[in-house]
């Protein structure tokens, strides 16, 4: 598997980019690609695969798969003593189920360790691994789950994942797996995450790392670090999103019953709702949101609707979902797009106006800033 860099530098763009540079760019119409002529053509020059994953809309699609021919095919998780079974079975879950019957195409998964035989667990039991460090050599991605920070990991694991890494497999890690990565070296001058409890701890030990706290992923392209456990999940997902499609994504996500995906900026912890507000949730809206993307969103109507001034409403917002308005509704935008893109043969034009974006120079902005790729490529790699 060929490494990929982040659409900023080696980084993952988060949500809270300033928003001064999307107006400045926003008045910019870009150039039809070659064959599109506003059509929705799917003669796209180059194909590039989406470098980073947003949310998938949270409308019940139900998978339809296309292909399976991804090249996220070969897996292996690498475990030593101390590792969390939890995360381990994140990894397990995510990666090591026959769900073929759902349309996922099928991953050699392996867990792996030092060498073949039993791994302690911080649980007070143990593992029995079959596979040695050799299983490293034919992955495509070597998985990280939760050790490392409580206990000294060996030279030749180290030297295995760095390996591994040098020959173009991509490298993940689940809440303090991180902090095998760092040892790796692979952290260092790449923006990366663990848990928010861990963050600084993260950062005085690999002074290095450009350590972005309290996210629930980064996508750093060859390196993917992930949060706590759920967090995990999200960044697994995300894999199979750039590798396979949405719809691929959103079948495993339906078998583990969880949020197809959720943003990489999110924060791994929503404050919750503020006392002088009337409602729980903004839950309802966010729903109706969802249902409405064509219409007018402006904050002003949104928070008539809620029945707050604009002010708390934004406010609200933020607190709950952790995104402005703005970013929210994109992102709600460009997935209801990638759904279309991939089930329909409609033009980008008429999917702009669908999704509310107005035009199809506009859908190209966005989608090409959230995903790295034109809409027209992402069709021809995934469309059905």
């Amino acid at each position: 598997m060929a490494a990929r860099r982040g659409v900023v530098g080696d980084g993952v763009v988060l949500e809270h980019q300033a928003q001064a540079d999307e107006d400045q760019r926003g008045g910019e119409d870009e150039e039809p690609e070659e064959g599109e002529c506003g059509h929705g053509s799917n003669a796209a020059t180059a194909l590039i695969l989406p470098r980073v994953a947003d949310s998938p809309c949270c409308v019940d699609f139900l998978p339809q798969v296309c292909h399976a021919d991804g090249v996220l095919s070969n897996v292996a998780a690498l475990v030593h003593d101390g590792v969390a079974p939890f995360e381990l079975g994140v990894l397990c879950e995510a990666f090591g189920l026959d769900r073929r019957d759902d349309g996922v195409p099928l991953v050699d998964f392996a867990v792996c360790g030092l060498r073949p035989g039993r791994v302690a667990t911080d649980q007070g039991f143990g593992l029995h691994v079959e596979h040695g460090l050799g299983r490293l050599e034919e992955a495509d991605l070597v998985a990280v789950p939760a050790m490392g920070r409580d206990h000294d990991v060996p030279g030749p694991l180290l030297e295995a994942i760095r390996r591994a890494h040098d020959r173009g497999a991509r490298v993940l890690s689940v809440c303090s797996g991180a902090f095998v990565l760092g040892a790796a070296g692979l952290l260092d001058g790449r923006e990366c995450t663990t848990h928010w409890r861990y963050t600084h701890e993260l950062a005085a030990r690999f002074p290095q790392a450009q350590v972005v706290p309290e996210v629930l992923y980064v996508d750093a392209g060859s390196v993917v670090t992930s949060a706590g456990t759920a967090a995990g999940l999200d960044a697994c997902l995300h894999l199979w999103r750039q590798e396979h499609g949405a719809r691929v994504a959103a079948a495993v996500a339906r078998r583990m019953v969880v949020p197809p995906h959720r943003d990489g900026g999110q924060a791994q912890f929503i404050a919750r709702a503020v006392p002088e507000c009337d409602a729980d949730t903004l839950g309802p809206l966010l729903t109706w949101i969802t249902e409405h993307l064509g219409e007018d969103l402006g904050v002003d109507r949104l928070a008539r609707r809620a029945g707050m001034s604009a002010r708390t409403f934004a406010r609200r917002f933020r607190d709950e979902t952790g995104a402005t308005p703005h970013a929210w509704i994109t992102a709600q935008r460009v997935r209801a797009a990638e759904e279309l893109l991939e089930a329909s043969d409609r033009s980008v034009e008429w999917i702009a106006g669908e999704v509310g974006f107005g035009t199809a120079a506009a859908l190209r902005q966005h989608f090409g800033r959230a995903r790295g790729v034109s809409p027209q490529q992402y069709r021809r790699q995934f469309a059905c």
